[in-house]
């Protein structure tokens, strides 16, 4: 009585199923996920966790930001960001030392002016900022937090002012 397979019956089953295998699945691409549209609400995240962010990057768009770059590190070459971008016409904004608002005059990048540049760094930091998109505006923290929206300019203004004097008033800050 036979109680198992011989040698030449498992080498043609091994031979079929790899066959069946690369027949099947040789068309098929096994590819990560996409990452979302660069939008104001997911831009630090998205960049974040890109394959593209190694340690320190920024981030520069131009052409009302319908094209951006990202550069990694402070000394290589920016570098086209080739997945989906929702940044049309952001302007970005900034508080001055008087705690006013006051828009960023950024300069040139291949001759085309420079709507947004961002700088991402080892710790999870990012460049503080607010962005303004169409009718919404939205502050995007430093440190801690979520990205938030609000309706305009000011409004972010004024959650700028305060979330930054509850964070320096807390001692768990530093």
């Amino acid at each position: 009585m036979r109680k198992g397979f011989s040698l030449i019956e498992l080498l043609i089953v091994i031979m079929l199923i790899s066959i069946v295998y690369y027949v099947g699945l040789d068309g098929v691409e096994m590819t990560k996920s996409k990452p979302k549209a660069l939008t104001p609400l997911n831009l630090k995240e998205n960049i974040l966790s890109s394959e593209l962010f190694e340690s320190q990057a920024t981030l520069l768009c131009i052409s009302a930001c319908k094209i951006c770059y990202l550069r990694r590190g402070i000394t290589s070459a920016f570098t086209e960001y080739t997945s989906a971008i929702d940044l049309h016409d952001v302007t970005a904004y900034t508080i001055d030392a008087n705690d006013n608002l006051s828009e960023i005059e950024y300069q040139r990048f291949k001759d085309e002016k420079i709507c947004l540049k961002m700088d991402f760094y080892p710790n999870g930091s990012s460049t503080q900022i607010i962005l303004k998109q169409d009718k919404k505006s939205y502050f995007l923290p430093a440190f801690f937090g979520t990205p938030q929206a609000f309706d305009s300019p000011e409004e972010a203004q004024d959650y700028w002012l305060r979330y930054s004097r509850t964070l320096s008033d807390n001692g768990a800050f530093y």
